[in-house]
């Protein structure tokens, strides 16, 4: 998240030095100015769309807009870099997160819901492929 460092810059060259893959986190209201002058360093753009605490949350909207921000700046910088959406995504809002040019997306509760069963879970994940080959 930006707002857990003053120096965001410095924090994620310490992550690629270390050998791993670094990004940064975006919660809804937060602007997607602090990934503006860090794209060289980023491997990853995750947006929660939702207010980060806990599950079940429904998704806003708003962030979709967002998500074509991002998009269109991982684009426009030319770097292999994923977009991933984190919070509320289901069975009927999953093709909007993808048409907004989203790569990843996290979906706890949607499937992780009762019945708890293997089969409920494939269910679902059948479900949102489904909706995502349209």
């Amino acid at each position: 998240h930006p707002e857990a460092t003053n120096h965001i810059d410095r924090s994620l060259q310490l992550i690629k030095n270390g050998g791993c893959k670094a990004g940064l986190v975006f919660n809804p209201g937060t602007s997607l100015d602090a990934c503006k002058y860090v794209m060289d360093k980023l491997d990853i753009i995750l947006l929660m769309s939702v207010n980060p605490g806990f599950g079940g949350q429904a998704f806003i909207p708003a962030v979709l807009e967002k998500a074509r921000e991002a998009r269109k700046l991982i684009d426009d910088a030319g770097i292999d870099c994923r977009l991933m959406i984190d919070g509320g995504v289901k069975v009927n809002n999953i093709r909007q997160v993808a048409d907004a040019g989203v790569d990843m997306m996290v979906a706890g509760s949607a499937i992780f819901r009762a019945p708890r069963t293997v089969e409920s879970y494939r269910e679902t994940i059948d479900q949102m492929r489904a909706e995502l080959e349209k």
